[in-house]
Protein backbone atom coordinates (compact mmCIF):
# COMPACT_ATOMS: atom_id res chain seq x y z
CA UNK A 1 0.00 0.00 0.00
CA UNK A 2 1.80 3.13 -1.24
CA UNK A 3 0.81 6.59 -0.04
CA UNK A 4 2.21 10.11 0.04
CA UNK A 5 2.42 12.05 3.29
CA UNK A 6 3.61 15.61 2.90
CA UNK A 7 5.86 15.33 -0.13
CA UNK A 8 7.36 11.93 0.78
CA UNK A 9 6.23 8.59 -0.55
CA UNK A 10 5.61 5.94 2.12
CA UNK A 11 4.79 2.26 1.94
CA UNK A 12 2.51 0.54 4.44
CA UNK A 13 2.53 -3.21 5.16
CA UNK A 14 -0.17 -4.52 7.44
CA UNK A 15 -2.23 -7.50 8.47
CA UNK A 16 -4.55 -8.24 11.37
CA UNK A 17 -1.61 -8.59 13.78
CA UNK A 18 0.64 -5.63 12.98
CA UNK A 19 1.44 -2.81 10.61
CA UNK A 20 4.74 -1.39 9.43
CA UNK A 21 5.25 1.92 7.63
CA UNK A 22 8.49 2.64 5.79
CA UNK A 23 9.52 6.09 4.67
CA UNK A 24 12.65 7.52 3.08
CA UNK A 25 15.57 8.53 5.27
CA UNK A 26 16.22 12.24 5.44
CA UNK A 27 19.95 11.99 4.96
CA UNK A 28 22.24 10.61 2.33
CA UNK A 29 24.35 8.52 4.71
CA UNK A 30 24.57 4.80 4.01
CA UNK A 31 22.67 2.51 6.37
CA UNK A 32 24.52 1.80 9.63
CA UNK A 33 22.96 -1.08 11.54
CA UNK A 34 24.38 0.26 14.81
CA UNK A 35 23.00 3.78 14.38
CA UNK A 36 19.55 4.58 15.82
CA UNK A 37 16.85 2.98 13.69
CA UNK A 38 16.52 -0.40 12.08
CA UNK A 39 19.26 -2.93 12.90
CA UNK A 40 18.03 -5.70 10.63
CA UNK A 41 14.84 -7.38 9.48
CA UNK A 42 14.33 -11.08 10.12
CA UNK A 43 12.01 -13.15 7.95
CA UNK A 44 11.04 -16.62 9.07
CA UNK A 45 10.48 -19.83 7.10
CA UNK A 46 9.29 -23.16 8.47
CA UNK A 47 12.40 -25.33 8.61
CA UNK A 48 16.18 -25.43 8.41
CA UNK A 49 15.80 -27.06 4.98
CA UNK A 50 13.66 -24.11 3.86
CA UNK A 51 16.44 -21.73 4.95
CA UNK A 52 18.93 -23.77 2.90
CA UNK A 53 16.64 -23.84 -0.17
CA UNK A 54 16.01 -20.09 0.04
CA UNK A 55 19.73 -19.39 0.42
CA UNK A 56 20.47 -21.53 -2.63
CA UNK A 57 17.76 -19.77 -4.65
CA UNK A 58 19.13 -16.34 -3.66
CA UNK A 59 22.67 -17.32 -4.64
CA UNK A 60 21.43 -18.77 -7.95
CA UNK A 61 20.03 -15.31 -8.69
CA UNK A 62 23.37 -13.67 -7.92
CA UNK A 63 22.44 -12.44 -4.44
CA UNK A 64 25.28 -12.61 -1.92
CA UNK A 65 23.64 -14.58 0.90
CA UNK A 66 25.87 -15.90 3.69
CA UNK A 67 26.25 -19.65 4.10
CA UNK A 68 23.50 -21.11 6.28
CA UNK A 69 24.87 -21.49 9.76
CA UNK A 70 23.64 -22.74 13.13
CA UNK A 71 23.65 -20.12 15.93
CA UNK A 72 23.47 -22.08 19.22
CA UNK A 73 24.21 -18.92 21.22
CA UNK A 74 20.63 -17.84 20.39
CA UNK A 75 18.89 -21.24 20.35
CA UNK A 76 20.02 -24.82 19.86
CA UNK A 77 17.95 -25.12 16.65
CA UNK A 78 18.59 -21.61 15.23
CA UNK A 79 19.68 -21.61 11.56
CA UNK A 80 19.99 -18.49 9.43
CA UNK A 81 21.40 -16.85 6.34
CA UNK A 82 22.07 -13.12 6.00
CA UNK A 83 22.15 -10.71 3.07
CA UNK A 84 21.95 -6.98 2.45
CA UNK A 85 19.23 -5.26 0.44
CA UNK A 86 20.04 -2.57 -2.13
CA UNK A 87 20.08 0.10 0.60
CA UNK A 88 22.53 -1.88 2.73
CA UNK A 89 19.92 -3.00 5.25
CA UNK A 90 20.76 -6.40 6.67
CA UNK A 91 18.14 -9.10 6.13
CA UNK A 92 18.03 -12.40 7.97
CA UNK A 93 16.18 -15.53 6.95
CA UNK A 94 15.77 -18.01 9.82
CA UNK A 95 13.83 -21.14 10.63
CA UNK A 96 10.76 -21.36 12.88
CA UNK A 97 12.57 -22.53 16.01
CA UNK A 98 11.01 -24.82 18.61
CA UNK A 99 10.69 -22.12 21.31
CA UNK A 100 9.07 -19.67 18.88
CA UNK A 101 6.75 -22.35 17.50
CA UNK A 102 5.64 -23.32 21.04
CA UNK A 103 5.04 -19.65 21.90
CA UNK A 104 3.07 -19.17 18.68
CA UNK A 105 0.94 -22.28 19.17
CA UNK A 106 0.25 -21.43 22.82
CA UNK A 107 -0.66 -17.78 22.16
CA UNK A 108 -4.23 -16.93 23.08
CA UNK A 109 -5.87 -13.96 21.39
Amino acid sequence: NLFVFGDEQHINYFNRHFGLVLRPARNASPHDSYAPGLHHLCLRVATEDDVRRACSALRTRGIDASPVQRYPQYAEDYYATFLNDLDGIRLELSNFRKDRRERFEGWEC
